[in-house]
């Protein structure tokens, strides 16, 4: 697997607006962001799979983020006719979502065990099938959020060098993949010396 700033590269040639690495154990968490799930600012607050309550429990969503060794946060910023353009807020998170499963696809064949975090709701589906109550369609694709997971997405931006706020009458979204899993370390070979 190639190095996070090799990654980083990648993804900015792939659409993202910037790309950082970032260590695993710079990442800022914050609980209070399932506190902000929970009064449904967003809408998706059990509505969504990948949304609380059914994304999981922080502590392990904390747990699972910090069980990998890198990470690469990205940023897509799209312009907007004005601070009230909704329609352009949702076309921009929609290009978003699309970069972020592009990076998933890259890294689901180049790191098996890795997981990208987007920006607010999954997206995936026009409609979820959360309010029907009927399976996800599509468990293996869905994208959960950097805020379900309790990451402090201002923070992160600060930590990666990366602007959280990118000029007049445009909306910026991030995500982060994150990749290989800590466990034994390994030699050039790849295999463990534990």
């Amino acid at each position: 697997m190639q190095s996070a700033i090799e990654l980083a590269e990648q993804i900015e040639a792939m659409g993202a607006f910037r790309a950082a690495a970032i260590e695993v154990d710079a990442i800022p968490f914050d609980t209070a962001f399932r506190d902000a799930c929970r009064q449904n600012s967003c809408g998706f607050y059990n509505r969504c799979w990948t949304c609380p309550p059914d994304a999981g429990e922080i502590d392990e969503l904390i747990a699972r983020v910090r069980a990998y060794r890198y990470a690469v946060a990205f940023q897509t910023v799209s312009s907007l006719e004005d601070s009230y353009d909704m329609e352009g807020m949702h076309a921009a998170a929609a290009a978003h979502n699309r970069l972020t499963l592009k990076i998933q696809d890259l890294l689901s064949t180049l790191a098996p065990e890795s997981m990208v975090l987007g920006a607010g709701a999954c997206g995936i589906c026009k409609t979820c099938t959360k309010p029907d109550g009927l399976p996800c369609r599509f468990p293996d694709r869905a994208i959960l959020s950097l805020e379900a997971c309790g990451i402090d997405v201002s923070a992160l931006a600060k930590r990666c060098g990366l602007r959280y706020i990118n000029g007049k009458n445009t909306v910026t979204y991030f995500g982060i993949a994150l990749y290989e899993a800590r466990g034994p370390s390994r030699d050039q070979d790849g295999v463990s010396d534990g």
